[in-house]
């Protein structure tokens, strides 16, 4: 839980918007959840609603920023006063790191103004000041706000020599672990800065039209009339200029079309299903392949998945896209126990969108470097080796079963590939993308699509 707020107000900030002070102490507060292990999204989701908008915008930023952040601190404090401190120090520094705007309320000639997308417009000394104001209501940084203020002030004086000294360290260069940043520059030496830079660009928000419910020309003419820009991207997807809450987007309520990231988007046509065949998803939380595959024809679908809580939103996604039917069942299993679960009939296509490290899909979940570990590799890449092989089972003879990640670890997708294909002589391997890289494509710095690796197997008879 975030700590209690640091004020309510202040002077410069209207009543309708929450006062900065509050905000980097929410977003303060959620890096700390991150630090002990919880996700962003969790620690997010603790926060008072009025000041969720404003406390995500700043800790997704504080996030893309930390390996920078984290030397900078070092550098400014010898001895920490406590977590709070730390993560609340970070935030600030990560701020007056924000992208510069061009001009903020009572901001110095000269001096740079920062803001984050959908925010306000601050100028350095601002934050300082909002800053302090958070750590003086809290009783466990109050004793310290002179040590914080003394701090930020020597950053704002000291910025080009401070920044010069952390520059060579892969962590404040790139904001990713240095084992991450290793394990990159040796799998794509020709790429990997490129993978690292697109990881810390926020991603677009992307969309998969239903084509049940409407067609895309349909989505893109109600999306005109509210003023809203969208480019069509693949068969069905599309790609808003500006990234809104989806609730209020045309369409939501009307199941018009489902969030699904381009490159997720490729898995359910790989598997060719057909009208009347048997399919199981077997890691399908939170929807968006079964989804994809009852748009695309009308199966005998199984949906999968280990956690009950996130198999439920399956069935709330199936439900607003009008894609529940008495031919669609959902079981809370574990995919690597067949026996568990499985009748014995087998499938004519099994999609394994089995857990991995999610390194494909930073971008998108900028907390997701700092709660991985360098041996969480070899241990996801275990866990998928074991399904794998008891899905296997469960594929009918001539049917498919399309192994996917969103991952850009080899050791989770063409290392896993040929070692399923060695270990199973039934299995031929058939044209499929392999790995995709979240790399940008031209003079945008926004890549675009997440990281996924694909291989396709037929079962031989």
């Amino acid at each position: 839980m975030p700590p209690r707020s640091a004020s309510l107000d202040s002077p410069d900030t209207p009543p309708s918007r929450p006062a900065l002070s509050d905000v980097l102490l929410a977003a303060a507060g959620a890096v700390c959840a991150v630090r002990d292990g919880r996700s962003l999204t969790d620690a997010l989701a603790a926060v008072p609603p009025a000041l969720r908008p404003a406390a995500q915008a700043v800790s997704f930023h504080a996030m893309r920023q930390l390996g920078w952040a984290d030397a900078i601190a070092r550098a400014l404090v010898q001895r920490s006063p406590g977590p709070l401190f730390d993560a609340l120090l970070r935030v600030a520094l990560s701020l007056l790191k924000a992208p510069p705007a061009d001009a903020a309320p009572g901001q110095a000639p000269g001096e740079p103004a920062v803001a984050l997308p959908g925010m306000p417009v601050y100028a350095p000394h601002t934050v300082v000041n909002q800053a302090v104001t958070a750590a003086a209501g809290q009783r466990a940084l109050a004793a310290y706000k002179g040590l914080l203020n003394a701090c930020l002030r020597r950053f704002l004086r000291e910025r080009a020599a401070l920044e010069t000294a952390v520059a060579d360290l892969p962590e404040a260069r790139w904001n990713h672990p240095a084992w991450w940043v290793d394990q990159l520059a040796q799998a794509y030496p020709g790429q990997w800065q490129a993978i690292l830079a697109s990881a810390n660009v926020p991603a677009p928000l992307t969309l998969r039209v239903n084509p049940r419910r409407a067609s895309r020309e349909q989505v893109l003419d109600a999306f005109r009339a509210a003023g809203l820009q969208a480019q069509p991207v693949g068969p069905a997807g599309l790609v808003l200029a500006e990234a809104r809450p989806v609730t209020q987007l045309p369409g939501f309520e009307q199941g018009w079309w489902s969030v699904q990231d381009a490159a997720a988007q490729q898995a359910a046509p790989l598997l060719a299903v057909r009208d009347g065949q048997r399919v199981l998803d077997a890691c399908a939380a939170p929807g968006g392949k079964t989804a994809h595959l009852l748009e695309l024809a009308d199966l005998d679908l199984l949906a999968l998945d280990a956690d009950p809580a996130r198999l439920a939103r399956v069935g709330q996604n199936l439900d607003r896209l009008g894609l529940r039917s008495d031919r669609v069942a959902l079981a809370a299993a574990d995919a690597a126990d067949p026996d568990a679960w499985w009748d014995g009939r087998p499938f004519d296509a099994v999609l394994a969108d089995v857990p991995c490290t999610a390194s494909g899909i930073v971008r998108r979940h900028p907390d997701i470097r700092w709660l991985r570990r360098a041996p969480d590799v070899a241990r996801t890449a275990a866990l998928q080796a074991r399904i794998v092989d008891a899905l296997w089972r469960t594929v009918a003879a001539g049917g498919r079963l399309l192994y996917v990640t969103c991952s850009v670890f080899p050791a989770e997708g063409e290392r896993q590939a040929q070692a399923f294909a060695r270990r199973h002589p039934d299995a031929q391997r058939l044209d499929a993308p392999g790995q995709l890289l979240p790399v940008a494509i031209g003079a945008t710095p926004q890549a675009q699509h997440d990281g996924f690796f694909y291989a396709l197997f037929a079962k031989q008879s």
